[in-house]
């Protein structure tokens, strides 16, 4: 008798191409943060256009651990290329708490899924970890950008904005998981998940 709480070779190509699907929206948005003003949007726009692939990714999701190792590769992908290893240290325990939201849920409640989305989010305001606490390390290492540049985002992300932007990242994470549903109703009442 097969063991369907396991996750198959299916499962896993599933989490493969949702987190490419989802690492390129994310790409795409994140090379506006060679323009400073964009830099503190990322806690706004990748939560809302990240919503559409992940929440399409939660009608595949019906056994424990998808949305954990997609918060885990995220986290990875962001370490590769060149940003700190808090967002695979915050993306895992985000992505560990949003994968236990959903499962209350049986992988079947909507509600559930918009929420979990926005705990999932989190991973984003973790890469802002460096520049609100470590900023000297972290445009040591950045020079690159110019002086200019430097200045124009430290304006732009004073430290009081830290917390804010924690909560930015949830809150449009949740709007983007509601535009999600509402862009992608018939998938989700064909998965059942209502």
């Amino acid at each position: 008798m097969e063991n369907t709480k396991r996750l198959t070779g299916k499962d896993l190509i599933n989490i493969g191409i949702f987190t490419a699907i989802y690492f390129v929206v994310v790409m795409i948005l994140a090379m506006l943060g060679f323009i400073p003003i964009f830099m503190p949007t990322y806690s706004i726009l990748m939560p809302l256009f990240g919503g559409i692939p992940f929440m399409l990714f939660m009608t595949k999701v019906k056994k424990f651990g998808m949305v954990l190792i997609m918060s885990i590769l995220m986290g990875l992908l962001m370490w590769l290329t060149g940003m700190s290893y808090y967002a695979l240290i915050i993306g895992t325990v985000a992505g560990l708490v949003a994968e236990l939201i959903i499962k209350k849920g049986e992988y079947k409640s909507a509600k559930r899924a918009v929420i979990a989305y926005g705990v999932f989010c989190l991973w984003v305001w973790s890469n802002y970890i460096p520049l609100f606490f470590f900023a000297d390390k972290y445009w040591s290492t950045r020079q690159n950008f110019g002086q200019e540049y430097i200045e124009a985002l430290t304006k732009l992300m004073p430290m009081w904005s830290c917390p804010v932007h924690l909560v930015l990242c949830f809150v449009f994470g949740v709007l983007g998981g509601l535009l999600g549903l509402k862009v992608l109703k018939k998938h989700f009442v064909k998965a059942g998940i209502v």
